[in-house]
């Protein structure tokens, strides 16, 4: 007898899901760049980690954020430009570089370094410019750097660094943090100095592109402060009302909890916090639609995932990498689709070897995480139209809590090939049959394709190189019933993929 039962709205459109959803963020921090990305002695004739490098190719990767984070507030770009052995190399205040923890930046790679890395895994960048301990002409010149065609200084000097083209960068991000390491603002004080930004940044292109950039602002996971800032920028006497295309914030869960110390009551409150995006996102969406009513300004999370105590400034950041975390992302993607009406971009902390990175490397060797497969499975969704689905689920009260974890979740999404519904089985402890319908559909098995991951797998299982590969997807029995329902059988902590033509 099946316990949960999903039914998905395909005429209930809630919006696009914007691939941009599936976005990544690699800062300069620990080995995401140096050791995992970057790597002279042990990479291609450019310096590239090609094994990374082929990994997120194949991922597909939407848009990179770059290079921060709070080293974005202690970084300036032109550093990182002109020939290798003559870039000066600079402390950064925050983060420790490489695995020798050295709080000094080499600027081995830089904007050309990671914009040629964008070329060539076939990914928008995002750039996140220096508002904290930078000024408007600084980030206004990176702009012209990366995007004219004339013949200015900067544009000719990207020319001579070897990129004849202008680079087209979009997102632009102004500022990191600034109510924490990007220079402990108020929202006044950061609202004022955005618009500063804005100003000179946001005008080059009405004159010197040929493309429209798209700003994008800090915001705060302290709800308060995003609606201040909003409202500081809404009072301003000069230009437009709001310069901004889209406003963040960052969500990072686990920090208290040891997945291998663990037991099953911490895995569910895990999760129960993970799911805690979705009452982020309705309140920054409610604060933009209370003050901003001229202008459509779009949902950014820049930084999200699994923080757990493992990770510390002094190993740069890193720890493993789980199938409970896995579970966790899939969860937080079906918040994303169910909220494509708001929610225009969103970066998983981060790419390579920091945090719920997707890849990780030793010297020899680099290999998927978890969290891989869980964005690889849920690639279908990219581009789809979201619909409405619901859900009669079991639920759990979380011990010394007073919330509930839902035991199974869904989302579902409905494109050219037809719908794809992805299903969490959130419920650490024990199995659960679910029927899927579809409103209106008349189906039968041969229309159904279905796969599931970490079936064998407990919540604690680690990655490592030896075992990346049991990880992958594998092929799931799923029935169909006369009235077209579909049945399966999803195992504890699983997340499975449906397509039905």
């Amino acid at each position: 007898m099946t316990d949960a039962h999903i039914t998905v709205h395909t005429e209930a459109a809630i919006d696009r899901i914007a691939p941009e959803v599936h976005g990544h963020f690699a800062e300069h921090l620990g080995r995401c760049i140096y050791d995992g990305i970057w790597h002279s002695e042990r990479a291609d004739e450019s310096g590239f980690r090609e094994d990374t490098v082929s990994l997120l190719a194949d991922l597909d990767l939407p848009v990179l954020r770059w290079p921060g984070g709070c080293f974005a507030d202690d970084y300036h770009w032109e550093d990182g430009v002109g020939p290798r052995e003559e870039r000066p190399r600079r402390r950064n205040l925050f983060w420790a570089q490489g695995p020798e923890e050295s709080p000094e930046e080499s600027n081995a790679f830089g904007t050309d370094e990671f914009l040629e890395l964008c070329e060539r895994i076939g990914t928008e960048p995002y750039l996140a410019a220096n508002v904290g301990s930078g000024d408007p002409q600084e980030a206004a010149d990176w702009v012209e750097y990366c995007n004219y065609d004339g013949d200015t200084e900067l544009a000719d000097r990207r020319r001579e660094n070897g990129h004849e083209d202008p680079y087209g960068v979009k997102y632009w991000g102004l500022g990191n943090e600034n109510w924490g390491c990007g220079g402990q603002m108020s929202p006044e004080q950061y609202a004022r100095e955005y618009r500063r930004f804005a100003t000179y940044v946001g005008t080059m292109d009405n004159l010197m592109l040929d493309h429209d950039l798209e700003l994008i602002a800090c915001g705060f996971e302290g709800h308060e402060w995003n609606r201040r800032f909003l409202e500081e920028i809404n009072e301003s006497p000069w230009g437009a009302e709001f310069p901004l295309d889209h406003l963040t914030l960052h969500h990072y869960y686990g920090r208290g909890m040891t997945v291998a110390e663990a037991d099953e009551d911490k895995y569910d409150r895990f999760l129960a916090d993970a799911l805690e995006m979705e009452r982020h996102i309705e309140r920054m969406a409610g604060a933009i639609n209370a003050v901003a009513t001229t202008r459509d300004i779009g949902v950014i999370i820049d930084e999200w995932g699994a923080w757990h105590p493992e990770a510390t400034a002094d190993n740069g950041l890193e720890q493993p990498g789980t199938v409970l975390d896995a579970l966790s992302a899939a969860a937080v993607l079906d918040v994303f689709n169910d909220n494509s009406d708001v929610v225009t971009m969103t970066n998983i902390a981060q790419t390579v070897n920091v945090l719920q990175c997707l890849v990780e490397t030793d010297e020899d060797d680099a290999w998927a995480r978890p969290t891989y497969r869980v964005f690889d499975l849920y690639a279908s969704h990219k581009g789809n139209d979201a619909v409405r689905t619901t859900v009669s689920t079991p639920t759990r009260e979380l011990a010394d809590d007073d919330r509930e974890l839902p035991l199974v979740g869904a989302s579902a999404s409905v494109g050219d090939d037809g719908t794809y519904v992805t299903v969490t089985n959130l419920d650490c402890r024990g199995t659960h049959s679910v029927d899927v319908s579809l409103e209106g559909a008349s189906l039968d098995e041969g229309d159904v394709r279905a796969e599931i991951l970490f079936a064998d797998q407990e919540p604690a299982h680690e990655v490592t190189p030896d075992n990346a590969d049991e990880f992958v997807a594998e092929d799931l029995a799923v029935s169909v019933a006369g009235d077209g329902t579909l049945t399966a059988e999803l195992p504890p902590s699983t997340v499975a993929a449906v397509s039905i033509r």
